[in-house]
């Protein structure tokens, strides 16, 4: 995920207010705000199956917050950047309920020193505090001075090390490939690669985070051709497409999904997932809400049984996580 245009924080708490204001938040029940809006807006809950938070939240119980005002029951977290494993960790046990910590595969020794690299990520997974694993970078375009290009293929030891320590704990292997910022021929040896790592353990779920800067006819063939296939909705809001120049995936047109995306999704139900990435403090801040609010008011356009798989349904059967009650 990438870091967003730089955002004022007056401009932050402006935004704020307004989606306070106008955002529906189903778990306060008995607001005034609530009435004003249909049944299904008002009753659907997500769940954030991969976000991630770095040392700018210097204060944790920020994301909380954010997911009682926006309706997010449970967010699947990673730690990034100088933000350490065990805080996640520390923090999901003072919310049970509400955060899953994952894994942190993301460290500076990945290239470095992958020796230690495999010490980081076992000595968490040996831990017994981590309940998924955090996205594996194999194909990562350099953002800016703030994310350096990552490139694993899809045959890397590395990446099947942490593949293999996710198929032993049950874990869905979320996968990070940005086909969109690759050269044809670079797209082609992560898509093969990639497809190969399907064929090979159909049982074990894979997802796709970003949609894999994918459009909706070679997501469609992936879909079709493998059934343990999902696809991580982050980045594809209209939030994004206009905060960011990444040739991310367009899924909205304003707050509706564009024809495309909906024929897909209704095909196809069990394949979506809800994310959103959080990654800087202004995804957590200004884009939370506004981000939500966007889903909230699209799934509303689709039958019930659609719009609860992909808000939460889908993330609690893959991580095997108890339903709201």
């Amino acid at each position: 995920m990438i870091r967003a245009h730089s955002v004022g924080r007056a401009r932050s708490a402006l935004v704020l207010g307004v989606l306070l204001l106008s955002l529906v938040p189903p778990l306060a029940c008995g607001s005034d705000i609530a009435t004003t809006q249909p049944e299904p807006v008002r009753q659907l809950y997500f769940v954030d199956a991969h976000s991630q938070v770095d040392e700018e939240v210097s204060d944790l119980g920020l994301i909380v917050r954010r997911m009682d005002a926006a309706g997010v029951y449970r967010t699947i977290l990673a730690a990034r950047s100088g933000r350490k494993p065990g805080e996640v960790a520390d923090f999901a046990a003072q919310h049970p309920q509400r955060i899953v910590p994952a894994v942190r595969t993301k460290s500076g020794a990945f290239d470095k020193n992958p020796a230690n690299w495999r010490k980081f990520v076992q000595a968490q997974v040996n831990s017994g505090r981590f309940r998924a694993m955090a996205e594996m970078l194999l194909y990562h375009a350099r953002k800016g001075n703030k994310a350096p290009e990552v490139r694993a293929y899809p045959e890397d030891d590395r990446v099947k090390f942490v593949l293999a320590a996710a198929a032993r704990h049950g874990w869905p292997f979320v996968v990070h490939i940005e086909f969109a910022s690759l050269a044809p021929p670079e797209r082609e040896r992560f898509m093969g690669g990639f497809e190969a790592l399907l064929r090979e353990r159909p049982t074990l779920a894979f997802l796709l985070n970003n949609m894999g800067q994918l459009q909706p006819p070679e997501a469609a063939r992936l879909i079709k051709a493998h059934a343990n296939l999902h696809l991580l909705t982050a980045t594809a809001t209209s939030v994004i497409a206009r905060e960011s120049r990444g040739p991310w995936t367009r899924m909205f047109e304003g707050d509706k999904l564009t024809p495309a995306w909906k024929e897909l999704m209704l095909a196809h139900p069990d394949r979506f997932v809800f994310a959103l990435d959080n990654v800087w403090y202004q995804h957590w801040d200004a884009f939370y809400l506004e981000q939500v609010k966007q889903w909230r008011l699209a799934l509303a356009e689709l039958p019930p049984s659609v719009a609860h798989a992909v808000a939460h349904g889908n993330a609690e059967r893959l991580w095997r996580l108890e339903p709201r009650q």
